[in-house]
């Protein structure tokens, strides 16, 4: 690897992947490239963590990146590290606040302290703003000023909830993480996640519209070559559609090889690769580039160890079959597992949806502004998107040391995991209502709807609807159905361990 080649901004890549695997806890460190399990050739890169610090044994840390050279899929991967492990150890020595709501309110006022309602729970929480919870310190883009967030919001997994802490609201989850040498580098990376993941999460999968996008006019460099790779490589890939909520293009891109037999594995058929920028040829670019990465990454974490025992260092899936991780959901195990099980052709029709076009929009018509690779600037202007439709940001500061920093994001009233985990706000109540597909509904809970809870929704929001909401939570898996691994994975070669015992 080259020593010397700088990135936006101007960083030396093996200088900053030195400072991600530098700033990682005490543990055993493993790494090493996953390409070969594709055809496309893009770089993709993993690292791995067992974390022993101060005698105790951590959870599983892990990250997958990817970029236009292995030093960059390395410095990505490191960053995902990163973010897991600061999670976990940082959340670890927080001082919490265990208190309600309201008490907390009644101390401290409305605007240092997160309604957890903002954030968006799930349908028939057992929330009450009387609820003992566990509280740690965010911090406002902005101002600077404290905000107290219940801890769950926080945590990207079960794992990094202390002990003692109170049963969770809902299932921690990665989304609004971000990693970077600075602050504004970590807070820009996290937003923009957090913004796609709010765009595209009742737009695609099995909810896909089919809005192609037209590249026409792409002029993007790194885009134009990774079509002219895929083209090469005989893979058909399409754009697609998502949002374009805050001015923001919000895109993905799927695809197949045009002869199925020099796929690698099945789940291959399956990749997606997500993005949204306000730069519209850098949305499309990421997209493209994840998708590349999806390829090798789904038959990394799922597919059958054998091929992996040949690229892995030596001890690295010995590791992983003397100590298995556990399954933090059953669901996404099963379901996995009912998938490895399918030929190709069997998961190609449950994705036919996902791959087809029924129309196109120019990409001269989405939204674009060119923002430099300033990490300050796009975050400014992430900022005064946001904050112009009343939304703020609020980010915990998770670094496991000075070397690299790490966040966990929140933009209260953006949504997350609404069709899996149930966690509904205002936005995707009001997407579920004009989708028309009886997943919600206004007025109380429908008796003859067994699944049905009420969403929990601000005073405020719930003046908008004229009244209360609810949320089908069986009509929603009927919406999903045998795509819910398109939603939630198990944990890295949990289901290729699951399905070598049943054998």
């Amino acid at each position: 690897m080259s020593a010397g080649r700088k990135v936006g901004g101007g960083e030396d890549l093996a200088a900053v992947a030195r400072a991600y695997r530098e700033a990682l806890p005490a543990g055993e460190v493993m790494e090493f490239g996953i390409s070969a399990l594709d055809h496309t050739g893009v770089p993709v890169w993993t690292s791995a963590l067992w974390p022993f610090v101060g005698g105790v044994q951590g959870p599983f840390c892990n990250g997958v990146g990817y970029g236009n050279t292995p030093e960059e899929a390395r410095v990505s991967a490191y960053g995902e590290c990163v973010e897991s492990a600061g999670a976990w150890l940082r959340l670890g020595r927080m001082e919490r606040t265990r208190a309600s709501y309201r008490e907390l309110v009644g101390v401290y006022g409305e605007g240092s302290v997160l309604d957890p309602v903002r954030g968006c729970l799930p349908a028939g929480s057992r929330y009450s703003a009387d609820l003992p919870l566990d509280w740690v310190e965010a911090r406002r883009l902005g101002d600077g000023e404290t905000v107290l967030v219940p801890v769950e919001f926080v945590a990207t997994r079960h794992a990094d909830l202390p002990e003692d802490a109170p049963e969770p609201l809902f299932t921690p989850v990665t989304n609004g993480l971000g990693a970077g040498l600075d602050v504004e580098r970590a807070v820009a990376h996290a937003t923009m996640e957090i913004l796609q993941r709010d765009g595209n999460g009742l737009a695609f999968r099995a909810l896909d519209r089919g809005v192609g996008v037209d590249l026409e006019g792409l002029e993007d460099e790194g885009a134009l070559d990774l079509l002219a790779r895929l083209d090469a490589e005989e893979i058909d890939v399409t754009v697609k559609l998502a949002a374009t909520d805050f001015g923001i293009t919000n895109v993905y891109a799927v695809g197949e090889d045009r002869d199925p037999s020099r796929e690698k594995h099945p789940f291959t058929v399956t990749a997606c690769g997500e993005a949204s920028h306000p730069d519209r040829d850098r949305a499309v670019r990421k997209a493209l580039a994840e998708f590349c990465a999806s390829r090798a990454r789904k038959p990394f974490n799922h597919g059958p160890l054998a091929p992996i025992q040949e690229i892995s260092p030596e001890g690295y899936v010995e590791r992983f079959r003397k100590k298995p991780l556990g399954s933090e959901e059953g669901r996404s195990l099963e379901a996995t597992l009912d998938w490895l099980a399918k030929p190709r052709e069997e998961l190609r029709r449950l994705v036919a949806p996902i791959l087809s076009v029924e129309r196109t929009v120019p990409l001269a018509d989405l939204p674009t502004t060119p923002v430099p690779e300033d990490p300050g600037a796009l975050l400014d202007l992430l900022q005064k998107r946001l904050g112009g439709e009343g939304f703020e940001i609020l980010y915990a500061d998770v670094s496991p040391s000075e070397g690299a920093r790490a966040v966990k994001a929140l933009v209260p009233g953006l949504e997350v995991e609404t069709l899996s985990y149930g966690r509904i706000g205002e936005r995707n109540l009001a997407r579920l209502l004009d989708l028309d597909l009886g997943v919600a509904g206004l007025g109380p809970a429908p008796k003859d709807r067994p699944e049905a809870r009420r969403v929990l929704l601000t005073e405020e929001a719930e003046e908008r609807f004229g009244g209360p909401a609810w949320f089908d939570y069986a009509a929603a898996e009927e919406v999903v159905g045998e795509l819910y691994p398109l939603y939630r994975e198990p944990g890295r070669h949990v289901a290729a361990l699951a399905r070598e015992k049943k054998r």
